[in-house]
């Protein structure tokens, strides 16, 4: 549960960082708007293809994206 908080709240600071909206990380990951936003509420945990993907986005570790 801890996990998924972390990732919720990193994700949002690093799309923040980058400027980039939900919409376009949405895009970039090749799924809905609203599958992102879960991610970021913590309500759902990307596939781990999206997980790899999102971690080359941000150039993070995976380690990153949950700590």
């Amino acid at each position: 549960m801890n996990e998924l908080y972390n990732l919720a709240k990193n994700l949002k600071a690093l799309r923040l960082q980058y400027g980039y909206t939900q919409k376009q990380v949405a895009e970039k990951l090749g799924i809905a708007t609203q599958s992102y936003q879960a991610y970021e509420w913590g309500v759902n945990v990307p596939t781990l293809q999206n997980f790899i993907k999102l971690a080359r986005l941000y150039d993070v570790s995976l380690d990153d994206l949950l700590e």
